[in-house]
């Protein structure tokens, strides 16, 4: 594979980082991933049991943030208000300095976007 270009799962591929499958932290150095390595974004694919939570807060983040419902039903708690994203395709975006908790209210798979890779 060249390091131009990249084709995996999602799946296969989040367990490397935490879910996160484009950033600066995945090694520039690393044959075959070279491409997944930004600086401008980051992309997380979350798949998230019905229950599971973050009961603490995400805070003092300087970046811009979208959440995009896959499947299921999924809570989103900011410090400006809540949401429940239910229908395939909902989505949040939130900017820097808005502190962030999620809940799986049921079985769910979002998609994560965050601008810039800090």
């Amino acid at each position: 594979m060249s390091d131009t270009w990249y084709s995996g799962n999602a799946t296969d591929d989040a367990d490397q980082h935490r879910g996160w499958l484009l950033g600066n932290f995945i090694a520039p150095e690393t044959p075959g991933v070279a491409v997944r390595n930004s600086d401008a974004l980051e992309v997380k694919w979350g798949v998230h049991p019905e229950g599971q939570q973050r009961p603490e807060w995400t805070t003092d983040d300087r970046r811009t943030t979208m959440l995009l419902l896959v499947s299921g039903r999924f809570r989103l708690d900011l410090t400006v208000g809540s949401t429940v994203l239910e229908r395939q395709g909902d989505y949040v975006v939130w900017g820097p300095g808005i502190d962030h908790s999620w809940q799986a209210e049921a079985d769910s798979v979002v998609v994560t976007v965050r601008w810039p890779s800090a």
